[in-house]
């Protein structure tokens, strides 16, 4: 592109877009995406118990909630109040015959876990999965 200045000289713009700051930015956010990606899709990191008889599920079509070490309660990945436990639930399940499965680590207290699947059932619910991971023996030599 070629425009005239006040004293008569021709001259060109630069029309070429540097794309070195672009690489740069889109790099950034792909390593951030990257490393986030796995921690919104797992949700809470718990300490599942183990077991023998483990059931293999559709984790994209189903209602999790998780109790962590410390005793706090997760709706996927979001923390939530004892109380609201019903509402969460009610807002995304399709019907009362949902299943609802409870993840809780290894080390929460049993009152802790009893006191949940009683607010699942007072909300309406009776399907509820205990998740649990396969047992892992040890290795033989």
């Amino acid at each position: 592109m070629a425009f005239t200045t006040p004293q008569g000289r021709t001259a060109t713009s630069l029309s070429e877009i540097n794309v070195t700051p672009l690489v740069d930015v889109m790099l950034v956010l792909l390593i951030i995406f990257m490393v986030t990606a796995p921690i919104l899709q797992t949700g809470i990191d718990v300490q599942l118990p183990e077991t023998r008889s483990v059931k293999e599920t559709n984790p994209e079509q189903r209602i999790v909630l998780s109790i962590s070490r410390e005793g706090l309660i997760y709706y996927g990945s979001e923390a939530i109040n004892f109380s609201t436990i019903g509402e969460h639930i009610r807002r995304e399940a399709r019907g009362p015959k949902e299943s609802i499965y409870l993840r809780a680590d290894k080390d929460v207290k049993w009152n802790s876990i009893v006191s949940v699947i009683d607010a699942i059932k007072a909300a309406g619910f009776s399907e509820i999965n205990l998740v649990t991971k396969p047992f892992s023996e040890p290795r033989r030599k």
